[in-house]
């Protein structure tokens, strides 16, 4: 069973304010970290728990919660603090209670995410590198998103599939995809917007006014196309988001080909850690892709 009082005296501290852990509820639903709600009379917090090694993830993630937020775009859960002991490292945030949705949340969402990607660095990547889920997302600092996407995107997890024995066809379309990459980039160029970077269903919800919030980001800079493909990996968002985003930020058309590059990254990675199953899908969007520009 959990000590809380390491934790609840981090908080004591970050906050100014007496606070002892006196009820812990368990939370469902996350895959990677163990979550909790721990109360006292008069305040919440919602608090992810993992192995004592995983508090640079956790700083990764209050850092980009906090970029997030810095854009004033949309609610993100606020970072209090976060440590760890010999056992467990920890991040405690802000508790928001979710599910509350009104007739405008969708609508709100997307065109929250446009200002969000109106937000735009000088260069391509971050200050700092973070997680895709389990895997190390490598942000590296670059001025070409074409050499960013393929080496820091498609290139690294390939290397991580070859690493895992997945050869053959997957690497062969891979190289090739790699190689022609350039071509699906040949009349636009993108800025580099802030990103959420992990933008599925399981990520944003609303909270109880109905206002939208983002959670569990994977934070760069990068081609805002990137997080919108994201959007429609697992059964897309409403059609009141998109219409809200498009008339925020319209869309080029080439977005319908290239979201077939940006998500080919999170496949590849559910390949890297969720096993053979997603091996099919990929070769699948690669042998696509390769036929638009063949």
């Amino acid at each position: 069973m959990q000590d809380w009082t390491e934790i609840a005296a981090q908080i004591s501290t970050s906050s100014g304010r007496l606070f002892n852990a006196e009820k812990v509820n368990v939370i469902g639903g996350g895959c990677i970290n163990q979550a909790y709600c721990i109360a006292n009379q008069e305040e919440r917090y919602f608090v992810k728990l993992n192995q004592a090694a995983s508090l640079p993830m956790f700083e990764a993630e209050a850092a980009g919660l906090q970029e997030i937020s810095q854009s004033a775009a949309l609610r993100v859960p606020i970072p209090l603090c976060w440590g760890k002991n010999d056992r467990v490292a920890w991040l405690v945030l802000e508790f928001i209670e979710l599910g509350h949705t009104a007739r405008s949340s969708a609508a709100e969402l997307g065109a929250g995410l446009a200002a969000m990607h109106r937000v735009y660095a000088e260069q391509f990547g971050w200050v700092r590198n973070n997680t895709i889920g389990n895997t190390p997302q490598i942000n590296t600092q670059k001025s070409d998103w074409v050499d960013f996407w393929r080496k820091l995107r498609l290139g690294y997890q390939l290397d991580l599939a070859k690493a895992n024995g997945y050869n053959g066809k997957l690497q062969s379309l891979g190289a090739q995809t790699l190689s022609d990459l350039h071509l699906f980039f040949d009349n636009i160029s993108p800025q580099p917007s802030l990103l959420h970077g992990d933008l599925w269903g399981g990520n944003y919800s609303y909270d109880d006014t109905g206002k939208p919030v983002l959670f569990d980001p994977a934070v760069y800079y990068g081609d805002r196309e990137a997080d919108l493909a994201m959007t429609e990996l697992f059964g897309g968002f409403s059609n009141d988001f998109y219409s809200a985003y498009r008339h925020e930020y319209p869309i080029d058309s080439g977005y319908n080909v290239r979201k077939e590059i940006y998500n080919l990254y999170h496949v590849l990675n559910h390949l890297n850690l969720f096993g053979s199953g997603y091996r099919n899908q990929a070769e699948q969007m690669m042998n696509r892709l390769l036929t638009e520009i063949r």
